[in-house]
This record gives structure tokens, sequence and C-alpha cells, in this order.
């Protein structure tokens, strides 16, 4: 008995964390961030797994990268420039950060 409700419960676990980062990929979309990137590939701007391997281990790498979001930035994936995203505001924006640096 023990062995089955330690299952559901990381049955139920998995299916949290992947509601969760459902609902970022939507605020990722509906802020129209998927214009510009893509979890696994390079479009316009970084791939997102790029984007967490580059912060990976950085205390501060989720407040960096929401500040980027909203004031925009350039110069450190190359020649293109991230425009600001005036439509994001402070907690979306650390949410999708937070978001962003999971991507493995």
């Amino acid at each position: 008995m023990n062995r089955i409700l330690a299952a559901i419960a990381i049955l139920a676990s998995c299916v949290s964390v992947s509601a969760h980062a459902q609902a970022e990929l939507q605020l990722a979309t509906a802020k129209n961030c998927m214009a510009c990137h893509a979890v696994d590939k390079k479009l316009v701007g970084p791939s997102y797994k790029d984007v967490a391997a580059k912060y990976a281990g950085q205390k501060d790498a989720a407040d960096k990268l929401a500040a980027k979001i909203i004031k925009g930035g350039s110069g450190v994936w190359g020649p293109v420039p991230m425009p600001a995203n005036a439509q994001v505001n402070a907690d979306e924006a650390k949410k999708l950060a937070t978001w962003i640096l999971t991507q493995k």
C-alpha cells in the first residue's frame, strides 16, 4: 500500500511540474517571446536551453534575465538586439526568467 501511495505522490508531483511548465510556456507565447525564441533551437534569438546553460550557476541569473526581458538588451548573443517588452510586468518577467533557467 505504501508503494502505491508513493507512486501516486510521485505522479502527482510530475503532473504539477508539467502543468506549471505548460503555464509558463503559454505565458511566453502570449507575450510574443516565442516569436524570436524557441526552447531547443536558435531562431532570431538564442534557444532557452542555451540561455539556461549560459546562466547556469549564477545566483542572480533570474533577476538579470527578468530585467533583460523588460528592458531589452544587445551584444550578449550577437548583433541582433532584444527589444524591450513593455507588455511584460515585473512578476511575469520573473516567472519567465525562472522558467527559462529550468530548460536543460
